[in-house]
């Protein structure tokens, strides 16, 4: 039996099928699995031992679509449901299963406060797509396989060891997802840890600038230093993760890491939370309750649509610090 399982983007969303690929690799006899994703999340996906070949798009599935029809699979699994992979769907004219996406009761909690979501993992309804076949969430993590070229030596790097520094994520695709500075000041003043700061390039001024807030602090700015693998074999060293609702918190549960989420316009009811089934105390999560205006969004903006961000501003940043200390050398 062949089958295609699509998911586009991104980072995070991406890490939360893996569960699912390894579930109907190990449970259904003599399958096997092909990946549609875009170019920019094949690190993610390539080194992956359950999959047997993987597609990758620029923009348009027709860039691959011959392909795909030569394969002449025979099931596909529809783990991004929406217009794209209706099309592709309907261009490959084979059977497909997929999952609720609950759209209608996502929109109501964003635009009228009113939550109807179950409370349930985003992997939990993703395994929807597959129960045809009888496949059983095996309670595992999510996995990620850096390969050996993108491993980073800590010490050659940053002269540190395993488990002797926090991470911090400063980026994430949307600003108000992103933990602002005045923010991370407040967190990160107490912490006696070196600090690895890991970003993209648009992030490196963000990282100086911390920097300079934090005189006297073991900080490294890594930010547009390193690849998306090499940050996450990074996380994957460090002894917690300091983040916002970002692709590199759910990286980090992938390698079992503590970490600090600090959560902005999203909402976790949202069911993206780090998915960590064999110990769900190595997570902190930390949100201002009772805004009239939170959540916003199911995804994010690039700046706040109120002006005020009290999202982020109002954090207590105190109880954020306290936690980060508590899980040192859990």
């Amino acid at each position: 039996m062949k089958i295609l399982v699509v998911r586009f983007s991104s980072i995070g969303d991406i890490v939360l099928t893996t569960p699912i690929i390894r579930a109907l690799k190990k449970q259904v006899q003599d399958v096997e699995i092909h990946y549609l994703t875009k170019k920019n999340f094949l690190p993610l996906l390539e080194s992956n031992p359950h999959l047997n070949k993987i597609y990758a798009i620029e923009k348009s599935i027709d860039e691959v679509l011959s392909e795909l029809k030569a394969e002449q699979y025979d099931f596909l699994i529809d783990l991004h449901h929406n217009i794209r992979t209706l099309q592709l769907k309907f261009k490959l004219g084979i059977k497909h299963f997929s999952f609720p996406k609950l759209n209608i009761r996502k929109w109501l909690l964003v635009r009228f406060k009113f939550n109807a979501l179950p409370d349930i993992h985003i992997v939990d309804r993703y395994f929807q797509a597959v129960k045809k076949w009888g496949v059983k969430n095996d309670g595992l993590p999510g996995e990620l396989y850096i390969k050996s070229t993108d491993e980073v030596n800590l010490s050659n790097a940053f002269r540190l060891e395993n488990d002797s520094f926090i991470s911090v994520a400063l980026g994430g695709q949307f600003k108000t997802k992103q933990i602002p500075n005045t923010i991370l000041k407040h967190i990160l003043q107490d912490i006696d840890l070196p600090i690895v700061l890991l970003g993209g390039n648009e992030d490196v001024e963000k990282g100086i600038a911390l920097v300079e807030l934090l005189p006297g602090k073991k900080i490294f700015n890594a930010c547009g230093q390193y690849s998306l693998m090499q940050s996450a074999s990074i996380v994957s060293q460090s002894e917690v993760l300091l983040t916002g609702d970002t692709g590199l918190m759910h990286i980090a549960a992938c390698f079992n890491r503590q970490i600090v989420s600090v959560w902005g316009n999203t909402v976790p009811e949202l069911g993206m939370y780090p998915y960590l089934p064999l110990n769900k105390k190595k997570f902190g999560i930390h949100e201002v309750k009772n805004l009239s205006c939170r959540p916003c969004s199911k995804i994010g903006f690039q700046k706040c649509p109120k002006g005020h961000f009290n999202c982020m501003n109002l954090q207590n940043t105190n109880a954020i610090s306290q936690d980060l200390k508590s899980r040192i050398n859990l």
